[in-house]
């Protein structure tokens, strides 16, 4: 569904290597850092209450990030924010702003991600048993554990896009998975990845460097 508000033109960023926030999904995030909640604390200040989450890369940020509401939040007892953000578009960057404030502000151009803002998307191509099969080879193979009845139980896009938020993947094969135009060509990817490491590619990769 379209928001209430007017995306903004300008949008604070929170840079965050290896965390993606998939369309219509939602992340939780631990903030500390005094800019950041400077940003956070202006944030909370405008209608939209977005921020920006996008990865580094190089010396610079990646051209794709997006940008999530602040639903939730709460404050520890050791003065940490623990935030819950939940995604409204992807976004592209085209510029970046430093200024007075201590964080990064950037130029968003929402005009490839209409779609984002619209229905879960469904995946025809989805055969769930191969998937999970495929899911649970790499889980016992990486040492990690999940909820299986919920993995069964899930929507596809919530499962496919839980699994490209939450695996162990390197930052540039997350940021694949952000890019990929459809809930498909992500399943697509996603599996491929999975088959990828199950086939000794993280080895081989090691082996190499």
């Amino acid at each position: 569904m379209r928001p209430h508000f007017d995306l903004p033109a300008r949008l604070a960023l929170f840079p965050l290597d290896g965390a993606v926030l998939m369309p219509r999904s939602r992340l939780p995030l631990h903030i500390f850092e005094p800019r950041y909640l400077q940003l956070l604390d202006d944030t909370l200040k405008t209608e939209h209450r977005m921020i920006g989450l996008i990865q580094p890369e190089g010396d610079g940020l990646a051209a794709i990030g997006t940008a999530g509401r602040v639903i939730a939040f709460s404050e520890t007892d050791d003065g940490r924010m623990m935030i819950s953000l939940r995604a409204i578009s992807r976004f592209r960057l085209t510029e970046i702003h430093e200024g007075f404030a201590p964080y990064v502000q950037g130029s968003p151009d929402w005009s490839s991600f209409h779609h984002d803002m619209k229905g879960a998307e469904r995946d025809s191509g989805l055969d769930r048993s191969v998937l999970l099969a495929l899911l649970q080879r790499y889980m016992e193979q990486h040492e990690l554990s999940t909820d299986w009845e919920a993995a069964e139980r899930a929507e596809d896009e919530t499962l496919i896009n839980s699994l490209s938020m939450m695996l162990p993947f390197s930052s540039g094969d997350k940021q694949a998975l952000l890019e990929s135009p459809h809930l498909s060509d992500r399943r697509e990817l996603l599996q491929g990845l999975i088959e990828f490491a199950l086939h000794g590619g993280d080895d081989q990769e090691e082996r190499l460097q």
